[in-house]
């Protein structure tokens, strides 16, 4: 039998892997029928930017090149479709939506020779898929032809009827052993419920009671998903008592405390009933009761339910890293109360593994996405992708509409890349703000927030207007004026992101607050110069943790 071998997401994270949170949601467990679905693309280091692919006619013959979408080491190529479909961002002309998150798994089914890595796999499915079902047949059947190379992959796949969450590992390098190259499992989303993954592999036992009509499936699977793990084994039941994740990727303290916490409590926001399972996110106890793979929330979820989803650190529940925490203890978040901590996850004191708490919000995103499919829209306007260039927390998502054929310049990452700084890319401006804001999180953050949700709101007020307007025209019109929205308020984020870091800079220089006025002006006194700063000093709780660790070192002696 062969070595046991899984992957945490501790080590994946510590080898720079991706390190991503999924969130889905039902069509009628959202407030207004959309298909609702998000990616926080979590990567240190990796500067991204708003992909665009533009529809296209090709020739018999013509090829494709594969760049591993993580180093753009060149793989292969494959022919290309006779058609593809107008991408941007992570949703295609149709609606279709792909995000995903990685699991890892077991080391040796990473298959050495495929030709398809799970990012390439995402936006070659989106250029050629008009519904998701259409998007899980054109990715198992590309990753079998070829071969895919990466380690175990959760994808949300969703269009404005249905959403899917599949699982999916390589089979080895060895077609001795195993001749087909994929073993993965797809399962639709129930439309009241919500779902999510945040990489560890979610899907246990699948296989339905009775057999599915051709097309209304609910259930899809590779015909070697059961015989792979005999042949290997690592499994010898009845097929109908399979498990995906106990074969291929079991849960293990890492899986659960650092992954599936993060989908604990998106469910947490939203349902019922959800302590019963804070056992499993803790990752302590063996025989805890797994986390459900979906469940029934108990209020209709919008678009801004999910994004504030995405901007969480546990508040509220017995893994909170923020100033509402009641562990007191617990000083990892500096002196002005940060609800982040510091990387790596896992570290060491005197010889102990210790470990940080993995929220959903995290300081690594590179961008974030809320996408919103709407099926009794024209699809032009139906897909509203909603989209952010840093940790969801610190920035506005802006509107990007699925018929969009060129990216907000913003966006688009032209004149700047990991290692070169623009005042004209999204993501280095708003890496320049959030890392003002990170270390004094306390001082600086609710100037960001005000300016964030006012951004917001001002886009969703304006959202049935805009959207009227474009229903009013048809073809190239409708397109036009949508892309220049897209565009116009792309615009409008960053021009008002520049003003937000000067303005942080100059209201608390030196650590202290220089006071604004209603409309958030600089106060002026009587001669024209500002107002005297205010000097906050430390916030009460870390005053009495400096003053209780130090005894009377700081306390002043009696005159």
């Amino acid at each position: 039998m062969k070595k046991l071998i899984f992957l945490s997401a501790m080590l994946m994270a510590a080898a720079g892997a991706m390190a991503c949170t999924n969130f889905i949601v039902g069509k009628k467990a959202s407030a207004d029928g959309s298909v609702i679905c998000s990616y926080n693309a979590d990567s240190y280091g990796a500067f991204m930017y708003l992909y665009h692919y533009p529809a296209g006619k090709h020739q018999p013959g013509e090829m494709r090149k594969i760049y591993e979408w993580d180093t753009n080491k060149y793989l292969g190529e494959i022919p290309e479709a006779p058609e593809t479909y107008n991408v941007i961002g992570n949703v295609n002309e149709w609606q279709v939506t792909i995000g995903e998150t990685t699991f890892g798994g077991r080391e040796e089914m990473v298959d050495s020779t495929g030709i398809i890595d799970y990012g390439s796999l995402i936006y070659i499915a989106l250029q050629r898929s008009k519904t998701a079902r259409e998007a899980i047949s054109v990715m198992t059947t590309l990753v079998e032809q070829y071969g895919y190379c990466s380690e175990g992959e959760t994808f949300t796949i969703c269009d404005p009827n249905e959403a899917w969450i599949m699982d999916m590992m390589g089979c080895a390098a060895d077609r001795t052993v195993s001749k087909e190259r994929t073993v993965w499992v797809a399962m639709r989303v129930p439309d009241d419920m919500i779902c999510g993954h945040a990489n560890q592999s979610r899907i246990t036992t699948f296989m339905p009671a009775k057999k599915q009509k051709r097309g209304q499936e609910t259930v899809l699977w590779s015909k070697n998903v059961v015989s792979y793990a005999r042949t290997m084994g690592w499994y010898s039941g009845k097929d109908q008592d399979f498990s995906y994740n106990a074969a291929y990727a079991k849960p293990d303290f890492s899986g659960r405390r650092i992954c599936d916490a993060r989908v604990w409590q998106f469910f947490n926001r939203y349902a019922d009933g959800m302590d019963r399972y804070i056992p499993w996110a803790e990752g302590r106890e063996a025989k805890a009761e797994p986390l459900p793979l979906w469940v029934k929330p108990n209020c209709l979820l919008t678009v801004q339910d999910v994004q504030a989803a995405m901007r969480d650190h546990f508040e509220g529940t017995p893994f909170d890293v923020s100033a509402q925490s009641e562990d007191k203890a617990d000083i990892g978040g500096g002196i002005w109360q940060m609800p982040y901590r510091v990387t790596p996850l896992y570290f060491e004191v005197d010889g102990r593994k210790c470990f940080n708490e993995r929220h959903t919000s995290t300081q690594q995103t590179a961008w974030t996405f809320v996408s919103q499919m709407r099926s009794w829209l024209p699809r032009e306007i139906g897909g509203c992708f909603w989209f952010g260039n840093d940790d969801p927390n610190m920035v506005a998502y802006t509107p990007v509409y699925c018929c969009s054929t060129r990216q907000p310049d913003c966006y688009s990452g032209r004149g700047a890349d990991d290692v070169t700084f623009s005042m004209d890319n999204a993501f280095w401006v708003e890496n320049w703000v959030s890392n003002m804001v990170y270390p004094r999180y306390s001082a600086l953050f609710p100037d960001l927030k005000q300016v964030r949700d006012s951004l917001e709101h001002s886009y969703f007020t304006a959202q049935a207007e805009v959207e009227q307007r474009a229903l009013q025209l048809d073809g190239i019109a409708r397109r036009q004026i949508l892309n220049e929205y897209t565009c116009q308020k792309a615009d409008q984020m960053i021009a008002r992101w520049r003003r937000l870091a000067t303005f942080l800079i100059v209201r608390h220089n030196d650590m202290t607050v220089r006071p604004v006025d209603e409309k958030g002006n600089f106060k002026r006194n009587k001669y024209g110069l500002g107002v005297a700063v205010q000097r906050p000093g430390y916030p009460e709780t870390y005053r009495r943790e400096l003053v209780g660790r130090t005894g009377d070192k700081f306390i002043k002696p009696a005159e």
